[in-house]
């Protein structure tokens, strides 16, 4: 494993667990604030299918080197990741919880309906291609795709009126 490789896949592993960490968080204090979560149901079939993806990426990938414009573009994603989570605040969650105050209008939300699961989808292709993984890549998309064609119907008809 070189140490490019070594460093990817140690980012990709903090990264996750560090979302998982902030999603708790803020799921715990909306839902004592009043909110309440729909979806729970599909919420375990999405965490499988995102653990299997990063093992996947560990497993297939750690003796794979570094492809520079993949990353240089997973680095990019990693900026929109941030603009995300910076206006969505305490609100941003990995599960669907509906509040009562106004859906967020600002940010990248004012270009794109769901900026999160585009980057999501974003990444899911990106972050294999960076050790060369296009059958990670092209898998993982399918997955995903059948996955957020379900996950926003539920959260648009949560959030919507008529959604």
């Amino acid at each position: 494993m070189t140490t490019a490789t070594f460093l990817f896949l140690g980012f990709l592993i903090l990264q996750r667990l560090g979302e998982l960490i902030i999603a708790r968080r803020n799921t715990a204090r909306l839902l004592a604030d009043g909110a309440h979560e729909v979806g729970a149901g599909h919420y375990p079939v999405m965490v499988a299918m995102h653990a299997a993806w990063l093992a996947a990426i560990l497993l297939l990938g750690w003796n794979e080197a570094v492809r520079p414009f993949w990353l240089i573009l997973y680095v990019i994603l990693q900026g929109f990741r941030i603009w995300i989570l910076r206006t969505l605040g305490n609100r941003w969650t990995t599960r669907i919880i509906v509040t009562d105050a106004p859906l967020v209008s600002t940010g990248p939300f004012k270009f794109i309906p769901h900026p999160n699961y585009a980057l999501v989808v974003a990444e899911i292709i990106v972050a294999p291609l960076v050790l060369g993984l296009w059958g990670v890549a092209l898998v993982f998309t399918l997955l995903n795709a059948l996955m957020l064609r379900h996950r926003i119907k539920v959260e648009d008809a949560a959030i919507r009126p008529g959604g």
